[in-house]
């Protein structure tokens, strides 16, 4: 049993080194003795878990995929309506970029040229948030003259825009920025309507 659950600790510290490596450097720049030196195990420790770099980024991307299935799982009951899931999940998304190099990494990697065959998370969330608004619509909750099928692109590349822009400047991950976006955007999609708070929400105790 204290085999096992060092060996665990040794995995997840590499998985995690990986993730904090391929942020900063991208994955074809990114070595296994950078990353084995970065979790403090050897070069051995790291090929006893992992076969080669590919299985690294297939761990992160696994651990990232996920993070981002508890962040877009919509509860049956949840308060305030679709919209407000939207919008905390855009919240949520957001805190786990700024805060795990997991996450952050498990995007990047989808997106980086250098490797081919991972799930790219920006179309998992693009699906995600499509999927919402035409529930949204579905349940009466857009404003007349507004469609899922229009509304869809500007969400999707200002939550995407703020993913991208935050990898070199956390700030564009905070609160208030997507707090901001949120508070100009309900308004066109659901006006004249009891609105979802602009930030995330929480259930009293």
């Amino acid at each position: 049993m204290v085999k096992q659950e060092r060996a665990a600790r040794t995995r997840q510290a590499l998985v995690r080194a990986a993730a904090e490596v391929f942020a900063r450097e991208g994955f074809a720049p990114a070595s296994l003795a950078a990353i084995s030196a970065r979790a403090g195990v050897s070069n051995g420790a790291l090929h006893f878990h992992f076969e080669n770099k590919n299985a690294l980024a297939r761990a992160v991307e696994r651990e990232a995929a996920a993070v981002l299935a508890k962040i877009t799982a919509v509860p049956d009951d949840a308060p305030g309506g679709v919209l407000q899931v939207l919008v905390d999940a855009t919240h949520a998304l957001m805190g786990a970029l700024a805060d795990d190099p997991v996450v952050r990494a498990g995007f990047d990697l989808g997106a980086d040229a250098s490797r081919q065959g991972g799930p790219c998370l920006r179309g998992v969330w693009r699906g995600w948030v499509e999927e919402m608004l035409q529930r949204a619509e579905q349940e009466g909750q857009l404003a007349e003259g507004v469609s899922s099928h229009g509304a869809a692109p500007a969400v999707v590349a200002a939550t995407v825009g703020f993913e991208v822009l935050g990898a070199a400047d956390r700030e564009w991950l905070s609160a208030p920025k997507i707090t901001g976006f949120w508070e100009l955007m309900l308004p066109r999609l659901a006006p004249g309507r009891p609105l979802a708070p602009a930030g995330p929400h929480t259930t009293p105790p």
